[in-house]
């Protein structure tokens, strides 16, 4: 068992926190906005809008990732319907994230008179490696993990995060471990993301 409970904040400064899930986020747009310029690059499209049309697809992106969150931990809000908008925001979900930035992405080249299968083309890998990294999120929020396991890479969680069906009075902390689904989708996304740019080639 890993035996060691991240906390989800890397960087605390005062009332503000700078947490995992939100680095997760930053890098993974950061480097599938890299890789969509060089598939963009290698399949003849003009790479240099992609800068344009970035701050469109990433606001696409958190409201969808904030959507899908709302809509997942309904009973989050469903009594107080403001926390949905007002700060601090702490609840964004990938898969959400992915479906408002191909509205995005589809909203930009319908604009710019571009097609929009060729750069969900060049977009593709980028979308599976960028899920690949974010995923790791998840780890630090110590979430995404699966029932309890006694193999060598199960993962500690504390109590805290535990859910009804796993609490620590039935599966104590120092001696059960769970599966890391959170690792298993990321190396799963990771391979999806070498296989398109194979394919792609």
């Amino acid at each position: 068992m890993i035996d060691w409970t991240p906390s989800a904040t890397a960087i605390q400064l005062g009332p503000l926190a700078l947490p995992w899930y939100g680095i997760g986020y930053a890098v993974a747009i950061a480097v599938g906005v890299w890789l969509v310029g060089v598939e963009a690059r290698r399949r003849g499209l003009d790479a240099s809008i992609i800068g344009d049309g970035l701050i469109l697809v990433v606001v696409c992106g958190v409201i969808g990732a904030r959507m899908y969150h709302v809509i997942d931990q309904w009973q989050l809000y469903q009594d107080d319907l403001l926390k949905i908008v007002l700060p601090p925001y702490s609840g964004l979900a990938l898969y959400g994230g992915v479906g408002g930035g191909i509205v995005g992405v589809l909203l930009y080249t319908r604009r710019r008179g571009q097609s929009f299968l060729r750069w969900a083309d060049a977009a593709v890998p980028s979308l599976f490696i960028g899920q690949a990294i974010a995923r790791w999120g998840n780890f630090f929020n110590q979430e995404l993990y699966g029932p309890p396991t006694d193999l060598p890479w199960g993962l500690a969680i504390d109590c805290a995060h535990r859910v009804a069906a796993y609490s620590c009075s039935t599966f104590p902390l120092e001696t059960t471990g769970f599966h890391p689904l959170f690792f298993y989708e990321s190396s799963l996304t990771l391979t999806g993301g070498l296989v398109t740019l194979w394919l792609g080639r």
